[in-house]
């Protein structure tokens, strides 16, 4: 009898609250193919996408917050964290995660690209993370995976189930439509995955902006 009371008292017991709607994990091409100009270009490109009002709207339409992290990856073993994850809840918290970017410092210049080393090390990030009710990657990059480990390899051996991965394929170094197609049929992962376009760096701004209100407003549409 006692046995069964204490299982009922456990099944009567609410779950822990989790912390936020959404943890999105933001991954920033450092590659040796992205020059200093366009790498400046594409972290504050990140920065001002992220206080656009448009942005600055899906992210509080909410009352449960968007855990916001991001990190610049390159070669195999070359990743450096950019933003620690925040759980943002204002326009404030927005605007000191923007203006935080906007002051990291590039950790690496010539190294090839590894987009599966990137996969695997948002794993990690994510698992670091607060517990929320979805998870997302956004990784941006400019060519395909020639380095480590393939992205299919990342998805076998890394704990990414139930996680959404997007992409934002940003063109001149790599054929746009070429790059696009790609991380269709490598990278991106999960219901309702896309791969937002970047005509070159300077549209980068322009092209987060858009991915940024798709995937944050998706995770309330989710939950409704």
């Amino acid at each position: 009898m006692r046995l069964w009371a204490g299982a009922v008292l456990a099944l009567c017991v609410p779950a822990p609250a989790l912390a936020c709607r959404l943890a999105l994990v933001l991954a920033v091409d450092a590659s040796a193919s992205v020059d200093e100009t366009e790498y400046v270009t594409q972290r504050n490109g990140l920065a001002a996408a992220l206080i656009a009002p448009e942005v600055q709207a899906a992210f509080l339409s909410d009352p449960e917050p968007v855990a916001l992290a991001a990190f610049e990856w390159s070669g195999q073993w070359n990743q450096h964290m950019l933003l620690d994850w925040r759980v943002i809840r204002t326009g404030t918290d927005l605007l000191l995660a923007a203006e935080d970017l906007s002051r990291a410092e590039r950790k690496s210049t010539q190294s090839p690209t590894a987009l599966g080393s990137a996969l695997g090390y948002a794993a990690g990030v994510l698992t670091e993370g607060p517990a929320c009710e979805q998870m997302t990657i956004d990784v941006s990059g400019d060519g395909r995976n020639n380095h480590g480990f393939t992205p299919q390899l990342a998805y076998k051996h890394f704990p990414l189930g139930g996680v959404t991965v997007n992409a934002l394929a940003i063109g001149g170094a790599t054929v746009l439509d070429e790059l696009v197609g790609y991380f269709n049929a490598h990278v991106i992962r999960g219901p309702g995955a896309f791969v937002e376009r970047a005509r070159d760096y300077d549209d980068f701004e322009r092209a987060m902006r858009r991915k940024l209100e798709r995937e944050v407003a998706r995770a309330v549409a989710v939950r409704e």
